[in-house]
């Protein structure tokens, strides 16, 4: 028997992009020298390899996410522990605005999602490494 899929994914894409407070690429680009914020790639490694990420940005891959913000976790990383606003980015926009929210359901705060994701922030001639 099929599955009954009882909210797709722009229902719960939607829901996201309402809950998570995004900025603009226009807005990150002033930030990306910023000592008071961290930008953090959820795009997987072979993306990041491709076509680079944000100088100084946290890679995250959407699928440890959860990992590395934990601090129970072994796969925790610190920079996850900061007193920082956190700029979620991915390649278009909508996997960092589902990853932030649930940052923020695990209590990491504040989060923002780059509208846009890295497409965007290339296409603005924002720097890369």
């Amino acid at each position: 028997m099929a599955q009954n899929i009882t909210k797709g994914f722009k229902e719960i894409l939607g829901a996201a992009m309402k809950a998570v407070p995004a900025i603009s690429v226009d807005e990150a680009l002033e930030l990306v020298d910023s000592d008071d914020h961290v930008f953090v790639d959820l795009r997987d490694g072979n993306e990041q390899e491709a076509s680079g990420r944000i100088p100084g940005a946290i890679a995250s891959s959407r699928g440890l996410m959860e990992f590395h913000i934990d601090p129970e976790s072994p796969a925790h990383k610190p920079a996850f522990n900061q007193d920082k606003t956190y700029v979620f980015y991915c390649a278009s926009g909508g996997r960092s605005a589902l990853a932030a929210q649930v940052a923020m359901d695990m209590g990491l705060s504040p989060v923002v999602n780059m509208s846009g994701g890295f497409g965007a922030w290339k296409k603005a001639g924002g720097p890369s490494e």
